[in-house]
């Protein structure tokens, strides 16, 4: 049965939980949804490859799981495509919530037609070898960010940002605080209350 924390963390949204959560964690904005409606939040799957290479991309969607989010650290190589329409199909198959990865897809527009959330850093048609050896389990880094298993990542529009697994349930409480504090400065601005005046910022003379 999927995590009910999960489904909080992806209500919250990427932009909530980094500002609440003490605005930590987010990771480069260069990785984006291939679309743009995705919004995913799960536990962190790590797999590091070889550039230009996928082989540990098949043994890493072994340890995968329903819910979960395979987190890929390709280096950041976007000039071949690791994953594709093959694999999107397998993940499904297996239950995973979505793709994290710093490198490239290719089979952009089967993949959002599949609806399986992908974050990549680029699309890229070139082909990859499977004979490189990489590594499963293992913290990785991300976008600039470290990345354990275990952890949990929430992405959507906005980006995409980690939260450490013991810090999962404060970042959840910290995150419905924020948004009780913005729904009231919603009702008070619709009251005729200024931007200025909630902050407490001057008014310039």
């Amino acid at each position: 049965m999927p995590d009910p924390r999960y489904t909080a963390l992806a209500a919250l949204g990427a932009a909530t939980v980094y500002e609440a959560n003490g605005q930590r964690g987010a990771i480069d904005p260069a990785i984006k949804p291939l679309d743009p409606t995705s919004r995913v939040a799960g536990r962190a799957v790590t797999i590091r490859l070889e550039p230009a290479d996928n082989w540990f991309i098949h043994v890493g969607l072994l340890h995968a799981g329903p819910g979960d989010v395979l987190v890929v650290d390709a280096g950041g190589y976007v000039e071949a495509g690791p994953w594709g329409d093959v694999l999107t199909l397998a993940a499904q198959q297996r239950g995973l919530a979505a793709l994290v990865i710093d490198g490239a897809v290719r089979d952009s527009q089967d993949i959002i037609a599949a609806g399986f959330p992908v974050f990549t850093r680029g699309v890229c048609i070139r082909k990859t070898t499977k004979v490189q050896r990489g590594d499963v389990g293992v913290p990785v880094t991300i976008g600039g960010q470290l990345v354990h298993p275990g952890d949990a990542i929430l992405g959507d529009a906005d980006g995409l940002v980690v939260v450490p697994a013991v810090e999962l349930d404060q970042a959840i409480e910290r995150g419905h605080e924020r948004e009780r504090k913005e729904n009231e400065m919603r009702r008070r601005i619709l009251e005729g209350a200024t931007t200025l005046d909630l902050l407490g910022l001057p008014r310039p003379r």
